[in-house]
């Protein structure tokens, strides 16, 4: 049975940092790339990120660039992203995917539960 748990998620001041985790079970992330999503209160769910899992490549949304890094560890079948500088407008929940091909394809498969996010001072 593939799973997928985030977790990590909380409350920060806005300048602050979290890192996010994604567990994977069930599957190995060394076929498959893995991303991450976020959704905030009425609006779009919107990609975050994404890791390959050929070369370790990765994609950022614009509104990230510069502030979050994804990386991944294959040992622990997880997945992080670690956010920097972060901003009242990353409040969201996160969710992380699993890509159907080995990179970032945007064809996903398997989600989590979602961990919120909330930049607030």
């Amino acid at each position: 049975q593939v799973q997928l748990v985030e977790s990590g998620g909380g409350k920060v001041q806005p300048g602050g940092s979290l890192r996010l985790s994604c567990a994977v079970s069930g599957f190995t992330l060394d076929y498959h790339a893995i991303g991450w999503f976020r959704q905030a209160p009425g609006k779009e769910r919107e990609g975050v990120s994404c890791i390959s899992s050929t070369d370790g490549s990765t994609e950022y949304a614009d509104s990230v660039k510069g502030r979050f890094t994804i990386s991944r560890d294959n040992a622990k079948n997880t997945v992080y992203l670690l956010m920097n500088s972060l901003k009242p407008e990353d409040t969201a929940v996160y969710y992380c995917a699993t890509d159907r091909e080995p990179d970032c394809s945007g064809s996903y498969s398997w989600w989590g539960q979602g961990t919120q996010v909330t930049v607030s001072s």
